[in-house]
């Protein structure tokens, strides 16, 4: 497995991500997202917090273990320690409860609507994007709540069993509740929307010294 590390900033708060080249996926720790959902600093409180919320998940019935993969990230010691990370395993629980390749859009679909208020048609045409993947030009708080809601998804699909397209769509209707949740709390909390137009290249071009365009030289006034 080749791993790439990195740091993002959610809230001015670091969370570790790996990126695995093999599986062309990027991994994110969920202690480090919890830490910060919760409001703590304090590495070990939020572990604990998590290890608590598996816990009372596995108790309703849900299994958020199995969504996750036991990764070593770089601790701000600089020592790799293990922590839990989000793995998206949706589109595979999808198969095994009879949907087709064609029915994932209608389910991604429900997802997006739920939590974000927009199709992904639409959360697109928001963004301003157009052949462009949606997930890569989403901010850190668009991606962390949207794995929240695919997170959720997953468990509850796992706990509930569907079988049919209507049941997988009901379970991709809660899951995106739980992510709509927390984007109306985390609204609440910054008084400022969390659903924004801002793309990777617009974020790229606003942090971009004044007067710079492309190729390094500056304008001339």
């Amino acid at each position: 497995m080749t791993k790439k590390e990195t740091l993002e900033l959610f809230e001015e708060r670091k969370v570790r991500t790996v990126w695995d080249d093999e599986k062309e996926k990027w991994y994110f720790s969920i202690v480090d997202v919890v830490g910060i959902l919760v409001e703590s600093k304090d590495y070990q409180a939020a572990r604990k917090y998590w290890n608590k919320l598996k816990q009372r998940l596995k108790e309703d019935g849900f299994e958020p273990v199995t969504n996750c993969h036991q990764l070593k990230l770089r601790a701000e010691d600089g020592k790799m320690r293990l922590t839990d990370e989000i793995r998206k395993d949706l589109t595979d629980q999808w198969k095994l409860h009879n949907v087709d390749g064609v029915q994932y859009a209608t389910l991604t679909d429900i997802i997006y609507q739920q939590w974000a208020g927009k199709s992904a048609k639409e959360y697109k045409q928001f963004k301003g994007l157009k052949k462009e993947n949606l997930r890569d030009n989403m901010t850190n708080e668009e991606l962390v709540l949207n794995m929240l809601a695919e997170l959720s998804t997953t468990s509850i699909t796992k706990a509930k069993d569907p079988q049919t397209l209507g049941e997988n769509m009901q379970c991709a209707v809660d899951g995106g509740d739980v992510a709509r949740v927390a984007r109306e709390q985390l609204e609440l909390k910054t008084g400022r929307e969390v659903v924004t137009p801002l793309s990777a290249k617009k974020s790229f071009e606003a942090q971009k010294p004044e007067g710079e365009i492309e190729g390094g030289e500056k304008r001339e006034e």
